[in-house]
């Protein structure tokens, strides 16, 4: 009973003190960190256009058709976009229909990005019942001759070497919103028969999968033994990844390299083509999901990524009318509840097309041209990202804090080239504002001497400041 008595006690107390620190009765100690910047300490090519973009699946409509100026402003390298059974490809035997699809692409290319196209429709015309475990088509020269048909559609209106995955999240019984669920065998001899189509119209497309939702699927090293054994092309592997820990996607990449090493035939590209926070948990703190951005995209480049796409750029109105007639009712009820019935956070881009503050930061990662500079840092939650563009003589250092208790930095730069005009940015990721300079908010101008000095910067929780530094 006593220690009953004294636990009570201590949650009393906890719960006194921690509103009495939220009311600011009692000062929060700020953690402190150290941040050293070398401008000498040139690491090569930064290649930040590597952190790209996707679309789900949601509509036959091009949901962000209207969006492509905000969208090029972040100048992914790709676009990825679910070629769902929306866009009807085979109405019926032997007619091919693009048009639909063409908007959407479209869309992509006004972006400047390149299109990443997921293979995942399912024609009635081969695939005769709504069935997540029917997947082989009844003809495969059908389905060859359709696939080559798409991509010759693209080579000659649009251009070739375009990304093409087959199949998304199939390890999952739910097909990951596409309609098929396949073992092992079965997504090998899929990829056999697809890729040889696709390479058939284009010998250029760079040509992968298989978009894993569990990167451990016995999917993946089935790919990779059948790949090599067989000289299949396989250009770059994928994955998905919807975890709360930003270390998780570095270990995943640590893993598939550890599986790859037993095949060096092989040398796709690591791609992480759907990434984001649990769906949900946007709804904690909106300062904590665009510091999740920023400390993923970071754990990914340390990690050596090649390329990857956050999922996804605009929530869109779910129809689970239109979805049903190629989806099992159970998924379809499931998407639906998903969809309508949760809170989701996963847009750049709200159902109402409004601005959040993940756009923001990737407004700031986009600023991260030019040569990666060499960033030390002492605290585990306290990171940075520095980068000079030659071609704009600009020099970029973006700081973030990813941690729920405020920081105090010291940013030690060291090296400094030239005398620099530095103006830092704050993100402001609890505001209402579309407008840049709301939410990328200007602080005071400072100026740099060359050789060698600090700064001292405070971060909120989750904080995010950018310092541009250009020669005066």
């Amino acid at each position: 009973m006593g220690i009953l008595v004294r636990i009570k006690a201590g949650i009393l107390l906890g719960s006194i003190l921690g509103i009495a620190a939220v009311a600011g009765l009692f000062p929060v100690q700020a953690q402190e960190a150290s941040l050293t910047v070398n401008f000498g300490g040139n690491l090569g090519p930064m290649k930040i256009n590597r952190f790209s973009l996707g679309q789900g699946g949601a509509s036959p409509e091009s949901m962000f058709a209207d969006r492509t100026a905000e969208i090029r402003t972040l100048r992914p390298r790709v676009v990825r976009l679910f070629v769902q059974e929306y866009f009807d490809l085979l109405p019926q035997p032997g007619k091919y229909h693009f048009a639909t699809l063409d908007a959407s692409v479209d869309a992509i290319l006004k972006t400047g990005a390149t299109p990443l196209l997921c293979i995942v429709f399912k024609p009635k015309v081969l695939f005769p019942r709504i069935d997540t475990s029917l997947v082989e088509p009844t003809r495969w020269k059908d389905w060859e001759s359709l696939v080559s048909a798409l991509v010759r559609h693209y080579r000659q209106r649009n251009g070739a070497g375009w990304y093409w995955e087959v199949g998304n999240e199939w390890d999952m019984e739910s097909g990951g919103g596409t309609p098929y669920h396949m073992t092992p065998a079965q997504y090998t001899r899929f990829y056999e028969h697809t890729v040889r189509a696709i390479r058939e119209a284009d010998a250029t497309a760079r040509v992968g999968g298989p978009a894993l939702a569990y990167f451990t699927s016995p999917i993946l090293p089935a790919l990779l033994a059948f790949s090599a054994q067989n000289h299949l092309p396989l250009d770059f592997v994928s994955w998905h990844g919807y975890q709360e820990d930003p270390q998780w996607y570095r270990k995943s990449l640590e893993a598939i390299r550890a599986q790859l090493r037993a095949y060096p035939s092989l040398r796709p590209e690591l791609v992480i083509d759907e990434w984001n926070m649990a769906p949900s948990e946007g709804s904690t703190d909106p300062r904590r999901q665009p510091a999740f951005i920023v400390e993923t995209t970071f754990q990914m480049l340390e990690g050596g990524i090649d390329l990857a796409c956050y999922y996804h750029i605009r929530d869109y109105p779910f129809d689970a009318e239109a979805f049903a007639k190629f989806f099992p009712p159970q998924y379809t009820a499931e998407q639906a509840r998903f969809w309508d019935r949760r809170p989701v956070y996963l847009g750049l881009f709200d159902l109402q097309n409004h601005v959040r503050p993940a756009y923001f930061v990737f407004r700031l990662l986009e600023r991260l041209t030019g040569d990666r500079v060499a960033v030390t840092a002492t605290s585990s939650t306290v990171h940075g990202l520095a980068s000079h563009d030659a071609s704009l003589n600009t020099f970029s250092i973006l700081v973030w804090n990813y941690s729920d208790k405020a920081a105090t930095v010291s940013l030690r730069l060291q090296k400094i080239p030239a005398k620099l005009t530095v103006q830092p940015y704050r993100l402001d990721a609890t505001g209402a504002s579309d407008d840049d300079l709301a939410r990328l908010r200007p602080q005071p101008v400072q100026s740099l001497s060359p050789g060698e000095t600090s700064l001292a910067l405070h971060l909120e929780p989750w904080g995010i400041t950018m310092l541009s530094l250009e020669k005066e």
